[in-house]
């Protein structure tokens, strides 16, 4: 397999993916405190969104380089 190939099939997992979940969400640690033997921290979620229309192009350009490699 080419790397033509696996990158058509990266885009296509990726845009199925985020049709169906819609977005996914990133933890991050923005404060920190160390008093003696206790650890606190404060975890903050963020929620990213994938819009619909990359999720569609990243499957159609996948579908693009799956057909083109064919045809080379």
């Amino acid at each position: 397999m080419n790397a033509t190939k696996i990158v058509a099939i990266l885009l296509i997992v990726g845009g199925i993916l985020g049709l169906a979940y819609g977005g996914f969400s990133v933890a991050r640690n923005t404060h920190t405190a160390d008093i003696g033997p206790v650890h606190m921290a404060v975890t903050e979620r963020q929620t990213v969104n994938v819009p619909l229309w990359a999720s569609i192009a990243a499957i159609a350009g996948g579908l693009v380089l799956l057909v083109t490699t064919r045809k080379s």
